[in-house]
């Protein structure tokens, strides 16, 4: 049986791949590449269709990355918010602690896409034991994200003591990981992974599917696996043009994933990242997409609508408008565009 080692180091990461195996003639691409890191490893090399399609657009390299004026390179306010190096402190109560620079897949729409895969995330003992420190010293900390890059390609054994760290410090009460493996490559979750990971409950894991295409067997027996080891997973959904910017896709999605065992958490305005323009999406699609899965999907398969204000000023959810007015009757719309009434009680703050 081929290990997940071996599928990852088999990748397409150059033009000369993308020529052979996927029948790209851009010569364009070139410069892009040397720009923002390619890989697209043998497996979901396989779940893509045809040129274009929507598994293509978040794998393959698009001389549209080149041409963006637009977005920002660090469109969160990452590098100035941190706190040590690779640890970021937004929000008062939590961290994102960066301890891998690789993945599985380069998403053409990461918003570290200016770093991932790159000599600038370069990950070392000796950072994050920084990190620690930092973690240590700030005891209002109770919260700490592990991504990256992906975390879960790192080494087994790695990952555990990452876990074991974060675990010493008494003010940590939850770790939640980040990984798009699940999807990308989920062969990488085994069962030796999941011993380590339930060691250091309560663990969250929040991965990231954007399209039914990659809801696949191998993608569910490595969510069932996760799930069956007691850790509660979460889908964090990215809006992208040409890929899952239709309700129909969304509903497969998202129904798909409660299938799965994993709750859809977010649905995310694309980042203003620099080299991403052309798959974001207007604020309107994403707030009438949402309009049009309520009440026509359960609610566990309802995510929240959010964008990730640039600069570092925290995620926002973008709601759709429902109340038409409020006073001694709260007056609204359901989601059939009924309108409604409800009797107020006590006074209003």
């Amino acid at each position: 049986m081929e290990t997940w080692q071996n599928i990852l180091r088999d990748s397409i990461t150059t033009y000369d791949d993308l020529k052979k195996h996927l029948g790209c003639d851009n010569p364009a691409i070139h410069d892009v590449i040397s720009t923002y890191p390619l890989r697209i490893n043998p497996y979901y090399l396989g779940l893509i269709k045809k040129p274009g399609d929507p598994l293509w657009r978040q794998a393959v390299a698009d001389p549209d990355e080149l041409c963006d004026t637009v977005c920002q390179s660090d469109p969160l306010g990452e590098e100035k918010l941190s706190a040590a190096p690779h640890l970021v402190h937004k929000y008062p109560d939590r961290v994102l602690l960066l301890v891998n620079g690789q993945c599985a897949m380069y998403c053409r729409f990461c918003t570290r896409k200016r770093m991932v895969g790159t000599e600038r995330m370069t990950i070392s003992p000796k950072s994050l034991r920084k990190a620690y420190d930092y973690l240590r010293n700030n005891p209002q900390v109770r919260e700490v994200l592990i991504s990256g890059g992906d975390p879960l390609l790192l080494p087994d054994e790695m990952i555990g003591d990452i876990l074991a760290e974060l675990r010493s410090i008494p003010s940590i009460e939850v770790i939640r990981i980040g990984s798009r493996v699940p999807c990308t490559l989920p062969m990488r979750i085994t069962p030796r992974l999941v011993g380590i990971l339930r060691q250091h409950h309560p663990l969250y894991i929040n991965t990231h599917f954007n399209h039914p295409l990659e809801l696949t067997e191998e993608a569910h027996r490595a969510c069932s696996l996760l799930a069956d080891g007691g850790i509660p997973l979460g889908c964090q959904t990215v809006l992208l043009k040409g890929v899952n910017d239709s309700l129909e896709i969304l509903k497969e999605l998202f129904t798909g994933l409660l299938r799965m065992r994993v709750k859809p958490y977010y649905l995310f305005q694309a980042d203003l990242t620099r080299g991403t323009d052309h798959l974001r999406t207007h604020s309107s699609v994403g707030i009438n997409l949402m309009r049009g899965l309520l009440g026509h999907i359960s609610g566990m398969a309802l995510p929240t609508l959010a964008l990730d204000a640039p600069n570092g000023k925290g995620k926002i959810p973008l709601t759709p408008q429902y109340i038409i007015q409020q006073g001694e009757k709260l007056e609204f719309t359901n989601y059939l565009g009924e309108i409604c009434t409800y009797p107020e009680a006590g006074d209003p703050i």
